[in-house]
């Protein structure tokens, strides 16, 4: 049986995660596109930390008998994983549109040097 401390204290935690989340969202300093699996997350632990005989079935399944609440790690490990290779994808996308980007910039500077007119490139 899952500890009463042990659900109370990621139960607690969970809703944090979710509270932090939609802060982050309501201060435009996460997108909601980035944000669903994080509330995903925080939801799935809250409900499998609250739901203490849900989490001992599942431990079961799994064939963890002798600490259930190890479930809630491996549920979290999973899906920060899926988080990462997430962003592993939005990072490869915007690194490819960046090189698309540059050359283009390089193609417009050569035919405005082409043209003759003087271009300044300012660099940061």
């Amino acid at each position: 049986m899952t500890p009463l401390f042990v659900s109370i204290a990621g139960t607690l935690a969970s809703i944090a995660l979710v509270v932090v989340v939609l802060e982050l969202i309501r201060s435009r300093r996460l997108r909601e596109r980035y944000a669903l699996l994080w509330l995903a997350t925080g939801i799935a632990l809250a409900v499998l930390s609250a739901w203490r005989d849900g989490l001992n079935t599942i431990a079961g399944w799994f064939g963890i008998r002798s600490y259930p609440p190890a479930v809630l790690f491996a549920v979290g490990i999973l899906f920060i994983l899926a988080v990462l290779l997430h962003y592993s994808t939005v990072i490869s996308r915007l690194s490819d549109q960046n090189v698309i980007l540059a050359q283009k910039l390089a193609l417009l500077e050569e035919e405005l040097h082409a043209s003759g007119v003087s271009t300044t490139s300012s660099t940061m």
